[in-house]
């Protein structure tokens, strides 16, 4: 049975191009703080190494670890699978690791609605604007154009499951997104005074659907 010594998964969920998995990396930097690794059959890109940043696993091994409900979540986001094996976490928690997750809305909602007995914390983050959005995107994917205009169709729909997280940050500058991300976590494990301004985020979230 879990206990008060076991530690928290939190979850960063984004947009594609709103900077998670940076964040994410960030965060694993701090003490008793480590990164969920998912598996994907989607390809490495330049910077990604194999069982530092993903699994990378093609889809037959992935179809055999659903059939062997080995998945605490997993979600299909453009075109790829994306999952988390559940035996690493518990492991990790058991230890008093804080567990950091890098997925979608599909799987935090997954996450979610297990109920396993250990505190959860879920994040959403949002770009500062579209244009910038659109920016990082065209960067990260320059040699094909369609795929930044892809992601920003998603946008659309992503941007609706904010709703559904703990808090909202806006990236802006990613020292501070940082800092705010960390501040909350903070509270919350310690039940310290949270400083978070929700119609500040409803006004925000108004901005970048309208």
């Amino acid at each position: 049975m879990p206990s008060e010594k076991d530690g928290a998964m939190i979850i960063l969920s984004s947009p594609s191009g709103a900077g998670k998995t940076t964040l994410v990396k960030k965060l694993s930097e701090k003490d008793s703080f480590d990164i969920s690794i998912s598996h994907t059959t989607r390809q490495p890109r330049v910077n990604e190494n194999q069982n530092e940043d993903y699994f990378f696993i093609d889809e037959v091994e992935f179809q055999r670890l659903i059939k062997n409900e080995e998945f605490l979540e997993y979600a299909k986001v453009f075109n790829n699978f994306y999952g988390t094996t559940r035996t690493p976490v518990i492991n990790k928690l058991n230890e008093g690791k804080n567990v950091l997750f890098d997925i979608d809305w599909q799987g935090a909602d997954q996450i979610k609605n297990k109920k396993l007995d250990y505190r959860l914390i879920t994040f959403f983050i949002l770009p500062p604007s579209k244009e910038i959005l659109f920016e990082r995107l065209s960067k990260r994917h320059s040699s094909d154009k369609s795929i930044a205009e892809e992601r920003m169709n998603q946008f659309e729909r992503d941007v609706l499951h904010w709703i559904n997280y703990d808090y909202v940050v806006v990236n802006n500058d990613l020292n501070e997104c940082y800092q705010k991300i960390s501040n909350l976590i903070d509270a919350v494990i310690n039940n310290g005074s949270k400083d978070y301004d929700i119609n500040y985020i409803r006004s925000h979230v108004i901005k970048l659907t309208s």
